[in-house]
């Protein structure tokens, strides 16, 4: 064979090893990156600057919990699932970003829907994902494991709700839930999640295309120019002008606009329990100290996030003076609160800051403080109240009285005013709102609008691990029983949270007794002398048991100086304490008399 034979020979065995190469290489069935819904949800809230969970591990959220902490996402496992969704719910309003709370299904999601409820009544931003049974059996009720139509459930007592069948349609759902939980006036949405979504399957590319970055989710309402006149007009016509600073001019984080109003102004102002701090209680403008009065001598009030609920007895009645009478400003996002009590004749719609941002804008040189007669009559008042009250809170008593304890705990925080006070509790929460000055904003973080106890260590847990600062968690013994198991998280997490316990034996008071004579005890009595301190040493935290005022005040310092979770059984007199603390009128007493 020629050289060129064997050439031409050699060329067509190579051109036909390649063909063959070619056509394996096709053969090959190349399968592209894949993800899941599991990883589709944790892809979504983390594109969308969601950093911690708080949630009840279980079934079909166990998994997503897992893999959202190795993707980065710090994950807060609590005891029971409405501590967690407090904990969401109070995250939403120090952050202006929705809590997320994750939960197992039907009973697990009914824990979380009392925090998620709370949480649209008090305007915190807060997102309560739950794991559900699959549609096709729920809907012909065909008796599916914890079975239930949770999204029809959830509707009612939330701002909004989704269910998401299709993994394509996480992005969009999670998109939807934060625009919903932030925008205009805060609250809470539910996302129902079906145990299939999890495990669906869908290529990672588009999975990720699906995704979506929420831009501008709560967008500026600036007011009409002609309200902002309206206003100011009605204001510079007041005698004796008060503005009353509820929890939404400190969600709004529009401090130094605020401070400067009140200033500018030079109008006296009282904060709502969670708006103290926004200027320290020991402002020459506080009227804190003379609430009665400015409530009921005042003419024209500018409400500055804060609603006309019972809180405020809707704005009328023996606490607001002569009926109808009195001029009502309002800044709120949403129209539909004004006169949703009283009329109010100068309606402000906008977000707090650009509202308030516009009355600056628009005071001019001709603006004047008010009446001297006015000021100096609360700060006559103020004086005279505080005088009054220095003589209780200074005694160093055993037992000792809400008073006397509640001023070791006053002067723990003017000491430590970047601590974070949550208080709960009947007495224990009506008497310190009085008694603790606060001097930053949302340093003070309690029951809000419904009252509702069992916030405190769901609350408590979220401000420590929202803020890196510490707690102190001051409780009533009732309230503290609705979450208290939540110590063993605290411990478990090693949280800076010092928890002090007001144990009067008893709700109100430890004094009731059983009119029958039988050995049970009355419905408000505890056990007498309970050690609510050897709770937190059953999981490695300090205990500690203190009868004096001076030994309480001792025992926060250590505890806030360590940093290390501890919980302070504070002996109170069980005598001291009142039915319903300041609100008794809400709880009726029997005028009847039976025989027996």
């Amino acid at each position: 064979m020629t050289a060129t034979a064997l050439k031409a020979q050699s060329d067509a065995v190579e051109t036909t090893l390649v063909q063959l190469d070619d056509q394996q290489t096709a053969d090959v069935h190349v399968e592209p990156d894949l993800t899941d819904g599991f990883h589709l949800v944790i892809d979504a809230l983390k594109l969308n600057g969601i950093e911690t969970i708080y949630g009840v591990p279980g079934i079909p959220i166990t998994d997503l919990g897992r893999l959202a902490q190795a993707a980065g996402i710090r994950v807060i496992s609590f005891r029971h699932e409405q501590n967690a969704g407090n904990a969401a719910a109070i995250a939403g309003f120090l952050t202006k970003k929705p809590g997320v709370c994750l939960t197992v299904s039907a009973p697990g999601f009914l824990n979380g829907l009392t925090a998620l409820a709370n949480a649209t009544t008090n305007c915190f931003p807060m997102i309560l994902i739950s794991g559900s049974s699959e549609r096709e059996i729920v809907d012909l009720q065909q008796g599916d494991y914890e079975e239930m139509d949770q999204l029809a459930i959830a509707k009612p007592l939330c701002k909004a709700a989704f269910r998401v069948l299709h993994a394509a349609d996480i992005g969009i759902a999670v998109a939807r839930a934060i625009r919903a939980a932030v925008s205009g006036r805060p609250g809470g949405v539910y996302l129902d999640l079906p145990a299939k979504l999890f495990s669906q399957v869908m290529d990672a590319e588009l999975g990720e295309k699906s995704l979506v970055k929420v831009i501008d989710p709560a967008p500026a309402q600036l007011p009409a120019p002609s309200a902002v006149k309206r206003a100011l007009d009605v204001l510079k016509s007041a005698k004796r002008p008060l503005i009353i600073l509820g929890k939404g001019a400190a969600y709004a984080q529009a401090d130094d606009a605020i401070r400067q109003l009140v200033e500018k102004s030079g109008i006296p102002y009282i904060p709502m329990s969670m708006a103290k701090g926004l200027l320290p209680d020991t402002h020459p403008l506080s009227a804190g100290a003379a609430r009665s009065t400015v409530l009921k001598d005042s003419d024209v009030v500018l409400l500055v996030g804060a609603r006309l609920n019972w809180l405020l007895s809707h704005g009328k009645g023996k606490q607001w003076g002569e009926p109808f009478t009195k001029k009502f400003i309002q800044i709120d996002i949403e129209p539909r609160e004004m006169d949703s009590n009283v009329e109010i004749v100068a309606p402000l719609v906008g977000d707090i800051g650009s509202v308030v941002e516009a009355l600056l804008a628009s005071m001019d040189g001709s603006w004047q403080a008010p009446p001297a007669e006015w000021t100096n009559a609360i700060m006559a008042k103020k004086d005279a109240n505080i005088a009054k009250m220095a003589s209780k809170l200074g005694k160093n008593s055993s037992p000792m009285d809400f008073h006397s304890a509640l001023g070791a705990l006053r002067t723990v925080i003017k000491e430590r005013p970047d601590a974070i006070l949550v208080n709960e509790g009947a007495n224990t929460l009506d008497l310190a709102r009085g008694v603790i000055d606060m001097y930053q904003p949302r340093k003070r973080l309690d029951v809000g609008t419904w009252g509702v106890m069992g916030i405190g260590m769901g609350f408590a847990v979220a401000a420590a691990i929202e803020t890196g600062k510490p707690v102190l968690a001051v409780e009533g013994d009732s309230a503290f029983g609705f979450s208290g198991m939540e110590v063993e998280t605290i411990c478990r997490y090693n949280l800076p949270v010092c928890i002090v316990v007001f144990n009067n034996n008893g709700i109100y008071r430890g004094t009731d007794v059983n009119p029958t004579g039988h050995s049970d005890v009355a419905p408000t009595v505890f056990v007498a002398d309970a050690r609510y301190d050897k709770m937190m040493e059953a999981f490695g935290g300090a205990g500690v048991n203190v009868t004096t005022p001076d030994e309480l005040k001792r025992a926060v310092d250590e505890a806030m100086d360590s940093g290390r979770p501890t919980l302070i059984n504070a002996v109170i007199d069980p005598a001291a304490g009142s039915e319903s603390g300041n609100i008794g009128s809400l709880n009726p007493q029997s005028v009847v008399k039976r025989k027996k």
